[in-house]
Order: structure tokens, then sequence, then C-alpha cells
């Protein structure tokens, strides 16, 4: 008999782009079903890796949900995209300038969210939950703006062996969406071992893509490339044109990290990373040995590319995009629900 494979799942970043690779997983889910596979769907992914709002779904999927001692996950694939899809909106609610001027004079140069309506919404999800009590193999990146160091947030092993630093999950999913000129940096309070804490923002600024970062966690855990199949989900890496030169040539330093303008420094370079992490990855993976790397990602509609465009609107061109990514790769999705099995911890 066949040894069982590691299913690893690594889900890129780009905010409320999110929903394409969160229909994409309740399109999986609901494969399995049909296959009489109905184990909560963290059961068949051996680790979970996610950046930004990636790390929202992963960790939605892999956290245990507060208080249960069922193993019930903190979020279903339908929590999830409810998330996208209405709440965010609470998440993402712009403030006018006039009511920031009022609360702090340097408005013009603040983040453009007030972060306590999110950080309320993943209390409410997470608790007080930690990363080490995932169900999962869980992989969140973030960045250390005081030590200027990249924090792979992880229930895993470290390279010596030792167990990694512990964080609660909803501040380490609220790092891992910091991103700068959105939200404010976070103050991750470590759990256990020396104590203190982390200065955070979004991981995508180095690593949108985590693809990576999840193969080397899982070599780390011991496992065999060979062993390994990897399903690597983008959140429309293919975007339409957008920036033209006159726009550029205008911005200035102000410009490219205006919200108006959607972020262009931070866009692109999320942008990037992604597209540059999937093209080294479908080469390096494959040299590396690991047994079937399955990308899935798509184009956008123009306008799309926000990453905090939660109009209705925006939600339903979104979900188009992710239908057609589907449709798509319908074969691939029925294949790969037929590989996967539920692991036997």
């Amino acid at each position: 008999m066949a040894r069982r494979k590691h299913f690893i799942l690594a889900i890129d970043g780009g905010g409320i782009r999110g929903l394409l690779p969160l229909r994409i997983l309740e399109t999986l889910e609901a494969r399995l079903r049909t296959q009489g596979k109905t184990a909560p769907f963290h059961r068949y992914f051996d680790l979970v890796a996610g950046t930004s709002t990636g790390a929202l779904i992963a960790a939605g999927m892999a956290a245990p949900k507060p208080d249960d001692r069922n193993g019930a996950p903190a979020a279903t694939i339908e929590d999830l995209r409810r998330f996208f899809e209405v709440d965010a909106r609470e998440a993402f609610r712009r403030r006018g300038l006039l009511a920031r001027l009022v609360a702090n004079p340097s408005a013009p140069f603040d983040e453009r969210y007030d972060a306590r309506p999110l950080e309320r919404l993943l209390k409410e999800r997470f608790g007080w939950t930690s990363i080490a009590s995932a169900l999962t193999r869980l992989v969140m990146p973030a960045y250390d703006i005081e030590a200027r160091t990249p924090v792979i947030m992880s229930n895993g092993r470290e390279s010596d062996g030792g167990r990694p630093e512990d964080f609660y999950v909803w501040q380490a999913v609220r790092a891992a969406m910091a991103t700068p000129t959105l939200f404010e940096p976070v103050r991750a309070e470590r759990i256990g071992g020396a104590g203190g804490e982390r200065v955070l923002v979004d991981g995508g600024l180095f690593m949108n893509n985590p693809v990576i970062a999840a193969y080397l966690e899982a070599r780390k855990l011991g496992w065999e490339a060979e062993d390994m199949v990897i399903v690597s989900l983008g959140a429309g890496s293919e975007l339409a044109p957008r920036f033209t030169y006159p726009q550029a040539a205008a911005w200035g330093p102000l410009g490219w990290l205006s919200a108006k303008n959607g972020v262009p420094l931070v866009a692109m370079a999320s942008h990037g990373q992604s597209a540059t992490t999937a093209y080294a990855a479908e080469r390096v993976l494959a040299e590396a040995g690991v047994a079937s790397v399955l990308r899935l990602d798509g184009a956008l509609p123009e306008g799309a590319d926000d990453l905090d465009n939660t109009r209705p609107g925006n939600i339903i061109e979104l979900n188009g995009a992710a239908d057609r990514i589907i449709r798509d790769n319908t074969s691939a999705l029925d294949r790969l629900a037929e590989g996967m099995s539920e692991r036997e911890d």
C-alpha cells in the first residue's frame, strides 16, 4: 500500500482578494464531500501557510475553536467567506478625514484604517488560543520592525530542533494583516519562554507567496520532498494594466504610498514577490524532488486589484474571477480531491 503523502497548503496575501483562494478551497472541500471524505477540512492538510489575509484563512482552518474540546476549527469555510463578503466592510471601514484630524492632527500621514474593528473580529473568532495549540501545522510570516528581521510564526520546529516562539493566534493574524499604510503595526506578545513582545507588520513585505516557507518548515519537520504534495493558491497575480507612466511620474514619494492610488509601492512589491516566488518555486521545488506542486491563480478584472475594496460591486467581480479560476482548473481540483486522505494522527 502506497505511503500517504504530506499535503501542504500555501495561500498568498492579497487583502480582500483573499476571497479568490477561499473560493477555491470551498470548491475543493465540496469535491471531497462528494467523494465521501467528510472529516473536518483541516484533517486533509498536514501544514497550512498563509500571508496577510491568507494567514486569516490558514488560521481559521488550523486554529482550534475557543472553548471547544472536540477538535473543531476556529472557522469553517462558510465563516471565512462571510468575513470577505460581509465582515470585511467593518474591518476596512474608512474614516472621514475630518474625524481623523479631530482624533489625530497627523491623520493625513496616519494609517488608513482604525485597527479596533478588525481586532474585535479576530478576538471573537480566535479568543486567546495560541499557535502552539493549532490542529495542524500552521505557518504565518511577519516582519519585526524593531529587530529588523523576518519572523516565521509557526508551531513546527526551529532549525536546531527547538520550539519556535509562540503567539496568540488573533495577534499573529492581526500582525500578518498589518499592511503598512493600511493598519498600524502590532505588539504581539510572546507566550512563555523569554516573554516580551515583537512589533510586527505584514509578512507580505518580503514573502507574499509563502510556498517556500511552507516547504522549508516541512523539511525541518523531517518530511521528505518526494512525500510532499504542495497546493499553492494565488490571490489574482495576473493583474490587468493599471499604472501608466504619466501617473507614476506625477506621484512623488507620497503618491507611491497613497491609499487613493491603491498603495502602488506595496501593491507592486506584493505582486512582484508572488509572481517571482511562483516562478522560482515551480523550478526549485521540482529539482528538490517534491512529488507535486499545484499552483492555482488567475487574472483579475481591471480595477479589482485593490487590497481594501470591499464594495459589493468589487465582491461580485472577485467572485466572478474565482469562478473562472475554478472552471479552468476543474480537472486539477478533481484529481487533487481524489488523491487526498485524512491524516492518521
